[in-house]
């Protein structure tokens, strides 16, 4: 059996007065809410954008694991339903995306963990069947893609890991590469910027990891950034499991998640400088297990849990503060 479900992306809340803002603007951006999402509410479903459109898919409602799959387009506000997802009901699957194709694989079925992986194609609007993850089947990993290939790594079932391999599309196969420095972890975090993927957070033997990494597919290297928890320089303490994530520009942000208690923070992250600033405050409920992508410079967070509540609205966030209708 699976552990620590109950647990997921954990940040250590502290005063936004208490960090480091030198070299940012005074704007902290504005929460609006979108069109609710139309599924079932939900936590622990997947999410990937391919052409500018949204896909979530699978989860968790509180009592079914899930295979109904939905779009969303922002430029109509809307939600569509596309084909359901072929395999196993699922949640705490991972999803990318790679020249307009989404992947989906692993997760849970509530009794064991997986390792079977599909290709959807917006265009056709089918799901076919591509080569297993080559690893042992998990729940809870964490996924980005570079570069015109994917990568999935750590996760856990019995055990946690810290492995990760890469898939490439055009030969349909997996090859391991570098293991993240540090500890094991399930239930963290990533985010793409400029060619690079920056992953942290997750949890371990009950432990909220705070170590931090950028990962560069070109030399297959890990490189240690500064930790999420407080230092010298930088007092707050990012460390958390299963948060949503999504990029704008070249910066990151991380949001909501669970730290024992379910959060409702914002933080963006400042390549150049390597430190974390506290952003708007989000504006729906406190949350983990939550879906986070951005899409025409707008991140949005929805879905999600906070204990046995599930959720189905979508927010949007403009880090410029300003609403569509202009409003502030």
């Amino acid at each position: 059996m699976f552990r620590n479900f109950s647990i997921i992306a954990c940040l250590l809340l502290t005063l936004a007065s208490a960090c480091k803002k030198s070299d940012s603007t005074d704007n902290d951006g504005e929460w609006e809410r979108s069109s609710d999402f139309e599924g079932v509410p939900r936590s622990a479903a997947f999410c990937f954008v391919a052409n500018n459109i949204a896909y979530v898919g699978t989860g968790f409602d509180g009592t079914n694991r899930l295979k109904d799959v939905w779009k969303f387009e922002p430029s109509k506000n809307n939600w569509y339903r596309v084909s359901d997802f072929p395999g196993e009901a699922r949640m705490y699957s991972v999803g990318f995306s790679v020249n307009g194709i989404g992947y989906v694989g692993t997760g849970s079925n509530g009794t064991a963990a997986l390792k079977d992986f599909y290709a959807y194609n917006p265009t056709t609007d089918q799901w076919s069947k591509i080569a297993d993850f080559p690893a042992e089947a998990r729940y809870g990993a964490v996924a980005f893609a570079l570069n015109g290939k994917g990568y999935v790594g750590c996760g856990s079932d019995l055990n946690n890991y810290k492995d990760f391999y890469e898939y490439n599309p055009t030969t349909d196969s997996w090859t391991q590469v570098s293991s993240i420095p540090g500890n094991k972890r399930v239930n963290a975090f990533s985010f793409v910027i400029d060619g690079k993927a920056y992953v942290g957070g997750g949890i371990n033997n009950g432990i909220y990891n705070t170590d931090f990494y950028a990962y560069d597919p070109q030399n297959d290297q890990w490189t240690s950034l500064n930790s999420l928890y407080q230092n010298s320089t930088y007092n707050y303490s990012l460390g958390r499991q299963s948060a949503s994530t999504f990029t704008i520009g070249n910066k990151g942000y991380l949001a909501v998640g669970n730290n024992g208690a379910s959060l409702g923070d914002l933080w963006v992250y400042h390549v150049g400088s390597d430190y974390w600033e506290q952003m708007d405050t989000f504006e729906g409920s406190v949350r983990s297990e939550a879906i986070g992508f951005s899409i025409d410079g707008y991140g949005y967070v929805g879905t999600g849990r906070t204990g046995s509540s599930r959720f189905d609205d979508l927010w949007r966030y403009d880090p410029n503060g300003v609403a569509p209708d202009g409003e502030n």
